[in-house]
């Protein structure tokens, strides 16, 4: 049988979309994706060259290719670890990142690396296959998949760098910086100011070095003196990360992030904090009173799930309500990490008519 003409072809496939376009109107993300053919189209009237396309193209199966991998995985908790690829399998860091992806996915979280070699191969191990994940970069030179994740489906090639990063953020609850290169410090500076002006998170960033290294605490020390020092950022700022040596305290830090917290969401004016457990009065007024600084109008008050969440899903997490002014983000943090500290209700305080 001939092969179709370009003319053939190009019939079967406008046939093939216009089916689809017909069919979509009932999806229940119609309204997200209308606007996001409507913007193809406008492109289209526009002259857009031809390396503007393959831009374009490259940038949407990138995306395709992330969320088809991470589909199935979108209610576990993920951490994603980035450092030097260069970096030996006898060096203390090696050694560091292997036993705190071993030990946070035998808490139950996933590893998210970028499939290469040095820290993120350590991730990779460590976690194990099962619990790994691999964001591939390519590149001419340096970057091969490494032995623990170049088989497995959780394996993604990206094309660029931006699409890339995107699902590293997109999909981690926390993240853990080694010490590397231009690379690690292009992803520690990237994620400080996406939490920084509140693009990304909360979630916890853990900083590990050796025992008794100075890499990070030399990077502090720059943030100090030619950073805050300026002006240029404040003194809250520093408390967006944390800075270990020690497996132990890494993996406690990100754990307890998450012992009350559990998410967080803008609906309307209002930041919903949702909660693991509720909280007392008692530890309500604590909050407004040590944060009211963070406020735009009104207090920090206990609420169920609001009209405007239910009509997208059913969660029954008690939540907190608050006008944050979008802005002190380092606050924001320090306000999780107190309430963190707080004693969870129990059923009985919780309903103690039913005593």
């Amino acid at each position: 049988m001939p092969n179709p003409s370009p003319e053939q072809s190009f019939e079967r496939l406008s046939q093939d979309i216009s089916h689809l376009v017909e069919e979509l109107p009932s999806h229940e993300h119609w309204k997200w994706i209308s606007r996001s053919l409507s913007t193809l189209i406008k492109l289209a009237k526009h002259d857009t060259d031809r390396l503007d396309w393959k831009i374009v193209s490259h940038s949407l199966k990138d995306i395709e290719r992330g969320l088809d991998v991470f589909e199935n995985y979108r209610h576990v908790r993920k951490i994603a670890i980035f450092g030097s690829a260069r970096t030996p399998s006898d060096r203390p860091e090696y050694e560091l990142a292997r036993e705190f992806a071993r030990r946070l996915a035998e808490y139950g979280f996933m590893i998210i690396t970028g499939a290469g070699g040095g820290i993120m191969a350590a991730g990779n191990e460590g976690a194990g296959t099962e619990r790994s994940f691999g964001l591939n970069i390519q590149l001419p030179f340096e970057q091969t998949s490494n032995p623990y994740i170049s088989d497995d489906a959780k394996l993604v090639n990206f094309k660029y760098f931006f699409t890339r990063k995107l699902f590293f953020l997109k999909e981690s609850d926390a993240i853990a910086l080694f010490p590397g290169g231009f690379g690690t410090m292009d992803e520690a500076f990237e994620t400080i100011t996406l939490m920084q002006t509140g693009k990304y998170g909360p979630a916890p960033l853990v900083l590990i070095d050796r025992p008794g290294g100075d890499y990070w605490y030399g990077w502090q020390d720059y943030l100090k003196t030619c950073l805050l020092a300026n002006g240029t950022i404040s003194e809250e700022d520093l408390s967006l990360y944390s800075i270990t040596d020690n497996v132990d305290s890494a993996c406690q830090i990100i754990r307890e992030f998450y012992r009350t917290y559990h998410s967080s969401r803008y609906v309307g004016d209002r930041l919903i904090i949702r909660l693991k457990s509720p909280i007392s009065d008692g530890a309500v007024e604590q909050l407004n009173e040590d944060y009211q600084d963070i406020l735009t109008q009104g207090k920090i008050e206990r609420t169920g799930p609001l009209p405007e969440e239910l009509r997208q899903e059913s969660d029954p997490l008690p939540r907190l309500a608050l006008y944050f002014n979008q802005k002190n983000f380092g606050r924001l943090y320090q306000m999780i990490r107190c309430l963190n500290r707080f004693e969870p209700q129990t059923e009985e305080q919780q309903h103690p008519e039913s005593k």
